[in-house]
């Protein structure tokens, strides 16, 4: 039932897809904005949204007539648009700064269980075992988790110009995964 290398290769995968390092400059940002970052519930979040998918994830898109790559292409979009504030230093997905959802949204969704995450996860039933799937699962949280707690120690040592830099260049990454997402999804 448990094998170290589906384990293995199921943690590296969900590690590539949600790309929390990657992440960092909008994780800052939203520290900064809300002045409070909870990691705690945007890994509970994340982590309650990946395992629902995992379970009925296809049968709940379904209800709503929503296929997989439907629902890819359109997480595709919001992480375009996430891409696009971080390069142009812009805020188009507007929170309410009363709100106190900084931390899940979007955090929980679309970053560390984004479309492309969730998807994934769907896939992998028919390859791996349920167990090894939420063993994988759970070490890619702990892991975000953690970078998410050291954000703050991570934003000193790069000062504003290294965050700045750090945060363009992430920004490209980010329009250039939600394109390669949406291109393999039309």
């Amino acid at each position: 039932m448990f094998s170290i290398k589906d384990i293995t290769t199921i943690s590296l995968t969900l590690f590539a897809i949600i790309d929390i390092i990657g992440s960092l400059p909008i994780i800052i940002s939203i520290k900064n904005r809300q002045k409070h970052l909870d990691s705690g519930k945007a890994t509970i979040a994340a982590g309650s949204l990946m395992i629902v998918f995992l379970f009925i994830g296809e049968q709940f898109l379904g209800l709503f007539g929503v296929d997989l790559q439907s629902f890819a292409i359109a997480g595709s979009i919001v992480i375009f648009i996430i891409g696009l504030e971080m390069i142009l230093g812009i805020e188009i997905l507007k929170n309410d700064p009363n709100a106190k959802s900084g931390s899940i949204i979007p955090i929980a969704f679309p970053i560390i269980a984004g479309s492309g995450t969730l998807t994934t996860i769907i896939s992998m039933r028919a390859v791996y075992s349920i167990p090894n799937i939420l063993i994988g699962i759970i070490l890619n949280l702990i892991f975000a988790f953690y970078v998410m707690q050291s954000a703050g120690f991570i934003e000193r040592k790069l000062g504003e110009s290294g965050l700045s830099l750090v945060r363009k260049f992430f920004g490209i990454v980010l329009l250039s995964i939600a394109v390669r997402i949406f291109k393999s999804n039309f």
